[in-house]
């Protein structure tokens, strides 16, 4: 064997054994370092129905202006330390840059925090906490903040998606994108056999855990009150309301009840108002530096950011898009499902996270243990960001350490990261 055969042997065993040992784990999951990219603070306002709700006649721009400012409140930040934030939203024009943006000044960030707006569909408002994360990790910036913010009673409606050209439409993969998503789920909950009887059960879970956790006061520490102006609907006069809790929670959901339902979709289809994700309104905000930032300025840590994964799937396929990303962030984070404590998995329908989560093998006692979209909510753009408050509160009410966050992406992707709770 030749030298230079013989060098490229080692190198190859050198290779080889650096990836088996690779420490894994839960233990390593847990293990504490200067350079972990923490969370000092996560928040959310409450999350109303659209166009009925206590947010119907408030803007997003307002909603988030009100989450920042109670951002720096809370952590007590100087906002001058501030670098960057990145706001997901899904159906303002722009994804709302620039209102975004004067809505931060407006909040009491200097001229010197800059802003983008990120659109990644149901996933923004984590991808905004990633990109804010990631930036923080290579050295970009030190500190920064990740937000989502919708406003459904504004924004939502046929107008969101803009005309295909000749070009897309001639393409069937990609015609498939602008497929409504009720329309494709419905497609998937037959395809995959997910009946209407399991679907309307799954969400009646939804909304009993929700229910159960509100008049428990499990939401309290996650949510900042907001004072707004909002017009009766019945007496058209203008009021002054404090909007001090999600208002979609249905109490005394059972699923016989939503077998009376309608289905929204297709004549004898199974997915109705009932056992969807309500349109909603809403903003949340989380606050994110390295552990050794947060040491020097005296934050207090909530919880840790490990990873994320972002894959693609077929447009009509939409819905498996957990199924397939929690997968590879649990990897990228050296755990199996077994090292988690919580799962807080959007629940855009019934159908598809049931399906997710049957497939994964997950124990549903874990999965939105305090109830999900399907009960209080899926303001798009906030979700991603909402989840994280969500999931850290509960992590620290239960004592528990790991959590996931995940959510279907229209058009075809799926998300997920990996945090953990100090």
């Amino acid at each position: 064997m030749s030298k230079a055969q013989q060098r490229l042997s080692q190198v190859q065993s050198h290779l080889a054994s650096s990836e088996v040992d690779i420490p894994r784990g839960r233990e390593v999951v847990l293990r504490k370092s200067p350079d972990d990219v923490v969370v000092t603070c996560a928040l959310r306002t409450p999350l109303t129905r659209g166009g009925k709700g206590g947010f119907k006649d408030t803007v997003a721009a307002d909603l988030l202006a009100h989450t920042f400012k109670s951002l720096i409140s809370r952590s007590n930040i100087d906002p001058s330390l501030v670098e960057d934030i990145s706001v997901g939203n899904v159906l303002a024009p722009g994804a709302g840059a620039t209102e975004f943006r004067a809505a931060a000044l407006v909040a009491g960030f200097p001229e010197t925090a800059a802003l983008r707006a990120v659109n990644r569909q149901c996933s923004s408002g984590l991808q905004a906490c990633v990109d804010i994360a990631n930036a923080i990790r290579c050295g970009m910036i030190d500190i920064g903040v990740g937000a989502g913010v919708e406003s459904m009673s504004s924004n939502y409606g046929p107008g969101a998606v803009s005309e295909f050209s000749e070009t897309l439409d001639n393409h069937q993969e990609a015609k498939n994108c602008k497929v409504p998503m009720g329309v494709l789920s419905e497609q998937m909950a037959s395809d995959r056999k997910i009946t209407r009887e399991a679907q309307d059960a799954f969400a009646a879970r939804s909304f009993q855990k929700a229910e159960a956790a509100q008049k428990a006061g499990k939401f309290k520490e996650e949510i900042v009150p907001m004072k707004v102006k909002w017009v009766d609907p019945k007496t058209e006069e203008d009021k002054e309301i404090v909007v001090d809790k999600d208002d979609g929670i249905r109490p005394g959901m059972t699923a016989e009840g939503l077998k009376k339902i309608r289905p929204a979709f297709k004549e004898g289809g199974s997915i109705h108002a009932g056992n969807a994700s309500q349109v909603s309104d809403g903003a949340a905000a989380v606050l994110l530096m390295k552990r050794s930032t947060a040491g020097r300025l005296g934050q207090k840590i909530v919880g840790r950011f490990v990873c994320s994964s972002i894959v693609g799937v077929k447009p009509l396929l939409m819905g498996i898009g957990p199924w397939k990303a929690i997968p590879v962030a649990l990897e990228k984070a050296g755990i199996g499902k077994e090292d988690v404590d919580v799962w807080e998995i959007n629940e855009a329908f019934a159908s598809q996270c049931l399906w997710c989560v049957k497939e994964l093998g997950l124990d549903e006692s874990k999965v939105n243990p305090n109830g999900g979209a399907i009960a209080f909510g899926h303001p798009l753009g906030c979700t991603g960001a909402r989840q994280v408050s969500t999931l850290f509160n509960e992590l620290g009410r239960t004592g528990k350490k790991v959590g996931v966050t995940s959510m279907c992406v229209g058009t075809g992707m799926g998300m997920a990261a990996v945090w953990v709770k100090e």
